[in-house]
């Protein structure tokens, strides 16, 4: 046994692993030894530092592609289907921009993001394992349904009660959902953090384009036929094989990120500039060949040279910790005019989009291959059905690939013809593109049409968290501010807000579960009034259209 553990210890992959985590706290400053500056991140740096969205992007794309159908197949009715997605935007609307305004608080050693990655990447862990594996806990807390085996077309007729599975599958799809979407926010905010503002661009670019690979990788797995291969039946089925695929893969990015780079802790930011002043000169001290005497003055401009130094080594970060929690949320509450238009115009992008990546698959198998999820397993029409979800499993993956090409080119976009036209034709794109498939309901249309989703979610993933990390550089809602550009908060000197960067990022990004919570509540209902899917494209179109015009509006700065 000895043996054999000594052999794991020696292992490169274990010690790789185990360097990772040890570094978690005790990575070293990427700052330069002399002035004391922030290191610019290579585009490789970048890269690990978004693997985490990576993994997140694996894990959303199994949630969307499958967890519609599984609940069908479980034999809920599609009206109540929909409200299965009510309770994860639900606490996330009210529970991100709390828990953005909490990391920004955050004084623990290891940061003040990585705590909440960590935090919400157990959740998604814990979802995984609910989702695929509802059915099988169901029966063992009493369900006498017949079924043994979830995406088989071998299964036995559907017969007995299945309440005990759908609970399993709900809890699952809330926790998967709820920390799929919340886990990107503090990972976007730790990517701003430990890069220099002129990596802010490159990295948030980075980051959609591995956000894309991700879903890409996730959807391509779920558009192949598992079924039918001996690792399929060795892991009991086509949607256990994904999920379990999906989970290793979602924590070997997971550690990626969390052990790429020190975050600078709340206490050292909290550092008077005196204190660095010191420290730079310390830094410079080592480069002298000789020491000054106690009685030789040093000139006025090489002081002004060290405070702009020691100003420069500092990054652009918004932070008070003289403030309680019920200001931080007053400041939620009570948000820039510029922040709640550009909030608007993201709540009707995520609504348009959340209509194509959650019924998507069930659109392509109803209306397009016109199947059925409720006809007996091993049928025509159930058949037909699978084939059409695992196509517009293919469709989902053209759509990840888009947004990760679009995403290397919307820098060059935004700098040739500046941010405003880039975000109001993505989403014009998108619109055009979610009508001509709803009108011609084709094999096709699905693959030729589907790119343009990537299209929408490159330029939702990129541009307002671009936008929010341009107002707080250039000092928009500084009351004290002096940087260039109109100032945009209120004039009441007693309203004291706090905006930090991390706040305001959770606060676009809970958008996400505002715009669930509504389709959730509404889609069902029109979906079985008008009793055909293709409504989820014609609702996606409008709202996206909606989300251009709110867009005209963005305070853009450029």
């Amino acid at each position: 046994i000895l043996r054999a553990l000594q052999t794991v210890r020696k292992n490169p992959y274990v010690n790789y692993i185990g360097l990772g985590l040890a570094g978690l706290v005790s990575q070293k400053d990427q700052h330069d030894p002399v002035s004391g500056k922030p290191l610019r991140k290579t585009k490789l740096q970048l890269v690990r530092i978004s693997a985490a969205v990576c993994g997140i992007e694996l894990c959303y794309a199994a949630e969307t592609a499958f967890v519609s159908p599984i609940l069908l197949k479980l034999g809920v009715p599609a009206a109540l289907m929909t409200m299965v997605w009510c309770l994860s935007p639900l606490l996330g609307f009210f529970l991100v921009p709390i828990m953005g305004s909490l990391s920004d608080r955050c004084r623990l050693r290891v940061g003040r993001r990585r705590p909440f990655i960590i935090l919400m990447a157990l959740g998604i862990v814990l979802g995984l394992a609910l989702v695929p594996n509802g059915e099988s806990l169901g029966r063992l807390l009493g369900d006498s349904r017949n079924a043994t085996r979830l995406g088989h077309p071998d299964t036995a007729a559907l017969a007995g009660s299945t309440e005990e599975s759908i609970k399993q599958c709900g809890v699952g799809v809330a926790m998967l959902d709820f920390n799929c979407d919340a886990c990107q926010s503090p990972s976007r905010a730790y990517l701003l953090d430990v890069s220099v503002p002129e990596d802010h661009q490159t990295g948030l670019t980075t980051f959609t384009v591995m956000a894309g690979l991700g879903g890409t990788v996730g959807y391509l797995m779920g558009g192949i036929d598992w079924n039918s291969t001996s690792f399929g039946e060795a892991l009991g089925g086509h949607i256990r094989v994904v999920f379990t695929v999906v989970l290793v893969c979602f924590i070997i990015c997971i550690i990626s990120t969390l052990t790429s780079f020190r975050e600078t802790p709340l206490d050292e930011l909290d550092i008077p500039c005196e204190a660095v002043v010191s420290k730079i000169k310390k830094r410079k001290g080592k480069g002298r060949k000789y020491r000054r005497f106690t009685n030789e003055e040093t000139s006025s401009e090489e002081e002004e040279e060290d405070c702009k130094e020691a100003e420069e080594s500092i990054q652009m970060v918004d932070v008070s910790t003289d403030v309680t929690l019920r200001t931080y949320l007053k400041s939620i509450v009570r948000m820039p005019s510029s922040l709640w238009v550009l909030c608007l115009s993201n709540l009707f992008c995520w609504m348009s989009l959340l209509c194509y990546s959650l019924y998507f698959t069930d659109f392509v198998g109803q209306s397009v291959l016109g199947g059925d999820p409720a006809a007996p397993i091993g049928s025509d029409l159930h058949n037909r059905y699978d084939v059409g979800v695992r196509l517009g499993s293919w469709g989902m993956s053209l759509y990840s690939l888009s947004c990760s090409c679009y995403s290397l080119i919307i820098e060059r976009l935004v700098h040739r013809f500046r941010a405003k036209p880039v975000y109001v034709c993505g989403q014009l794109t998108y619109s055009v593109g979610m009508i001509g498939m709803a009108l011609s309901r084709s094999r096709w249309a699905v693959l030729l049409l589907s790119p343009t989703a990537g299209i929408m979610y490159a330029t939702l993933f990129t541009m307002p968290y671009m936008l929010v990390a341009h107002y707080h550089t250039r000092g928009l809602f500084s009351r004290s501010s002096t940087a260039p550009g109109p100032s945009d908060v209120t004039s009441d000197p007693s309203s004291s807000q706090v905006r930090g960067l991390g706040t305001d990022v959770a606060i676009v990004s809970s958008m996400v579960f505002l715009a669930q919570f509504l389709l959730s509540v509404a889609m069902g209902t029109i979906m079985a009034a008008v009793g055909s899917t293709v409504t989820v494209l014609i609702v996606s179109s409008v709202l996206s259209f909606c989300g251009a015009i709110t867009a005209l509006k963005v305070t853009y700065l450029d």
